[in-house]
């Protein structure tokens, strides 16, 4: 008797896990793939790249004006005075730190706009996929993962999503 209950109760446990897992829709969204072929986020990199590039040319020259200063320096040094070669040594340091202060702040400024182009990539990914979500019902939809099949990969909707909506 104890083994027609315990059946039975399996067989309705696996009755019921069966139709559970006929129900539950689940997908998956590779951030990485919107990141890199989503319209949005190829035209904020454009949008950045056009936005940085003086700013980013200035620096190349600054760049390229320091290495030379140096390298005459390093030429010259030997018919230099003393105070000629510490003057000239001091100048350059003085140019490198400015110089290293400029790139830094320009990697700041630059790490500081994509972070805020990519929040609104994310927040308009994160929309699609909420519709997405709904219209098609899924009940769970996912970001990160060890390990996905590619049927729950819904990532080319969301990124043809995102390209047609403009």
């Amino acid at each position: 008797m104890f083994k027609f209950s315990f059946l039975i109760a399996a067989l309705s446990l696996l009755g019921a896990q069966q139709l559970w897992a006929q129900e539950f829709r689940l997908g998956y969204v590779n951030l990485d793939r919107i990141i890199r072929e989503a319209a949005p986020s190829k035209s904020a990199q454009a949008k950045l790249e056009q936005e940085f590039a003086r700013r980013e040319k200035d620096l190349q020259e600054i760049g390229s004006a320091l290495k030379s200063a140096a390298d005459k320096l390093e030429r010259e040094a030997m018919t230099l005075s003393e105070s000629q070669r510490a003057a000239r040594q001091k100048q350059v340091m003085d140019q490198d730190r400015d110089f290293q202060r400029k790139r830094r702040e320009f990697q700041e400024d630059l790490n500081a706009r994509k972070n805020e182009e990519l929040q609104q990539v994310f927040e308009r990914a994160n929309r699609v996929v909420r519709q997405l979500a709904e219209a098609e019902k899924y009940d769970l939809i996912i970001q990160e993962a060890v390990y996905v099949s590619p049927k729950h990969d819904i990532t080319d909707k969301v990124i043809r999503s995102l390209n047609s909506a403009k």
